[in-house]
């Protein structure tokens, strides 16, 4: 009796470690199958993030037509936008506009400097108000500070002739403006182009910003077209100052690109061009960046909402 009773309870025994593997093995098929779904997810699905465009690809007239274009981004299937600028509107007829198209606007380009208009050499706190109105959390520097000593001299001309001190001077008046920003719980970011990367010695004015300013007050905004004219690699920038960057222009450029640093690019389409973004993204996902704008530069194949639409597609598409 007793050898029967025991030999029921290993049956037993050994029938539970059985069903307890099964659902384990079963559990564990279920798991890897979920990992390899959600890896076969696009992109920007698979992360719950929107696609954002900067508004500047939209070009001139956008301030003219805002609703219709508005409406139209929004068809396409963006969820967020960036600002260049007010495009001739008040903060709060900008979050009307937004608002109405279903878009939000996170981030927004604002000017070094300028008699008129929104500017980081202006009233910060009306700044800072006015940004809030709109709902934007990040407030980007897009262009460095022309020293004035430089006169009326252009983007490209000046680019080249700035100082490995341009770029220090630069470096502390983003640290200023951003501290009293941070304040009112606005973002200070600067984004590069390919002027940022001349060489001055063994450094450049990109490496002396990121080392000169404060990583607890300016963050970045990486713009991969020009990162890439530059002929620099957006993942080993990425990389070498983990933590900075946490925005990112999406912007492809062709292969006929020459490397330089006085902007010039052969622009295209996302997913036309020679940036690998089934490993850019991944990678920039997981140097922090959250923020990603579709932003294309002139010359344009297509109208520059047909483009819009071509690149949208591809990246709501893309695997990485």
């Amino acid at each position: 009796m007793r050898s029967t009773v025991l030999g029921h309870l290993a049956g037993g025994a050994d029938l539970s470690r059985r069903s307890l593997l099964g659902a384990g093995a079963a559990a564990l098929g279920m798991t890897l199958g979920g990992v390899a779904n959600a890896a076969d997810k696009p992109f920007f699905q698979r992360h719950g993030l929107p696609v954002g465009i900067q508004l500047y690809s939209l070009g001139p007239d956008l301030a003219k037509d805002l609703e219709a274009q508005l409406a139209t981004v929004a068809k396409i299937g963006f969820k967020s936008v960036e600002l260049a600028g007010y495009l001739g509107r008040t903060p709060a007829e900008l979050r009307a506009a937004f608002d109405r198209a279903g878009l939000v606007c996170p981030s927004a380009h604002i000017s070094p400097k300028g008699a008129s208009g929104p500017s980081f050499s202006g009233d910060l706190v009306k700044l800072a108000d006015e940004l809030q109105v709109i709902g934007v959390k990040s407030a980007i520097m897009p262009i460095h500070y022309i020293p004035d000593r430089m006169g009326g001299a252009d983007l490209r001309q000046a680019g080249v002739q700035m100082t490995a001190d341009d770029w220090k001077w630069n470096a502390d008046f983003l640290n200023e403006k951003a501290a009293v920003l941070k304040k009112a719980g606005i973002v200070t970011g600067y984004h590069n182009h390919n002027f940022e990367f001349a060489p001055l010695g063994e450094t450049n004015g990109m490496e002396i910003l990121l080392k000169g300013t404060d990583p607890k007050l300016v963050t970045f905004e990486l713009d991969a077209g020009w990162v890439t004219a530059a002929g620099h690699d957006p993942i080993a920038l990425m990389k070498a100052h983990p933590g900075r960057f946490t925005q990112m222009h999406v912007k492809d450029i062709k292969p006929t690109t020459k490397t330089n640093f006085e902007l010039r690019q052969d622009p295209t389409e996302v997913g036309g061009g020679m940036i690998d973004w089934k490993k850019l993204l991944p990678a920039a996902y997981a140097a922090g960046i959250r923020g990603f704008y579709y932003e294309q530069e002139p010359p344009f194949a297509h109208a520059r909402l047909e483009s819009a639409r071509i690149s949208f597609e591809y990246l709501a598409k893309v695997t990485a």
